[in-house]
């Protein structure tokens, strides 16, 4: 199984286009890579390939890696792509497939009415865009010698969802078909891919036991990563994203975990994409990677 990494920024990438915070500023003077928005391919075999999360940057993705370049005329090896929620930084990037290429569309019935209600994503043509609807823990084979399995992950509707008098809580945080996570499995290995958790309760810690690779939601450090740096009030609660640190946080829950361990979905504000910050050094300490444009593993 091969695995690239696209795209590990979380929604408006690094630098984020209106912000001068100090990451930001530090991503724009060359002193620590961009990040485009977050997105992976993975393949069996190296020649077909399925996206997950179609990223707003998708054609800068798909022109900075060369495996996904076309094989021939109006001829892609992008075979697929399986969307685990309707946020935009997952589902804005469909609008760059609309060149007449026919692959499948793998999202929750509840994704795909979200992309339903919206008649611009009707410039995927029907005929050659068929839309798969997932069922959880049931497996499906996107391409041959790929098997996924969607499961839930504790998290919430898009923020342009959310509707008047929205209040973010516990209560808010559900399980259903809005958020996913994917288990993919090859001959090679077992990897699971979750970009966005608002919680990780002891069922959810256990099912990633098995990972190989696993891909995790890294969109901050403490809940009020953007308090802190000055760029806004929402919390990563408030988003649907749990902390990194803390007794509650990803880096204590999931520390039991032997597999490779790789965090996705970085907030511009996330104090680990210093090289140098304290923050950095703990998640090395325990293990994790952090993962960055470009980004290759094989299994």
């Amino acid at each position: 199984m091969f695995i690239r990494v696209l795209g590990a920024g979380a929604g408006g990438g690094l630098p984020q286009w209106n912000c001068g915070c100090t990451i930001c500023a530090a991503a724009r003077q060359g002193r620590i890579p961009d990040l485009t928005q977050s997105s992976v391919a993975v393949s069996a075999g190296g020649k077909e390939w399925v996206l997950l999360n179609a990223s707003p940057d998708l054609r800068v993705q798909l022109q900075a890696t060369e495996v996904l370049h076309p094989s021939g005329i109006r001829e892609s090896p992008l075979r697929a792509v399986v969307v685990t929620n309707g946020d935009v930084d997952h589902v804005a990037g469909l609008l760059s497939l609309r060149e007449k290429t026919a692959f499948g569309l793998f999202a929750t019935s509840a994704t795909l009415d979200v992309l339903a209600a919206n008649p611009v994503f009707g410039v995927l043509d029907p005929e050659l865009v068929t839309r798969h609807r997932i069922a959880m823990d049931e497996a499906f084979m996107p391409l041959p010698g790929l098997t996924v399995t969607a499961y839930t992950v504790p998290g919430k509707v898009p923020l342009y969802m959310e509707g008047e008098g929205f209040a973010e809580g516990p209560e808010t945080r559900q399980l259903g078909e809005q958020t996913i996570g994917l288990r993919i499995e090859s001959a090679a290995g077992v990897f699971h891919y979750v970009p966005g958790c608002a919680d990780l309760p002891d069922w959810l810690c256990n099912r990633l036991t098995e990972a190989d690779v696993l891909f995790f939601d890294g969109t901050v450090w403490v809940d009020d990563d953007m308090l802190r740096s000055g760029t806004g009030k929402k919390t990563g609660a408030r988003m649907g994203h749990m902390a990194m640190s803390g007794p509650d946080g990803s880096l204590a829950r999931l520390a039991y975990l032997r597999g490779r361990r790789v965090y996705i979905h970085i907030n511009n504000t996330n104090p680990v994409l210093m090289p140098e910050s304290p923050e950095r050094a703990q998640l090395a300490a325990a293990g994790w990677e952090l993962a960055h444009d470009g980004m290759e593993i094989a299994l």
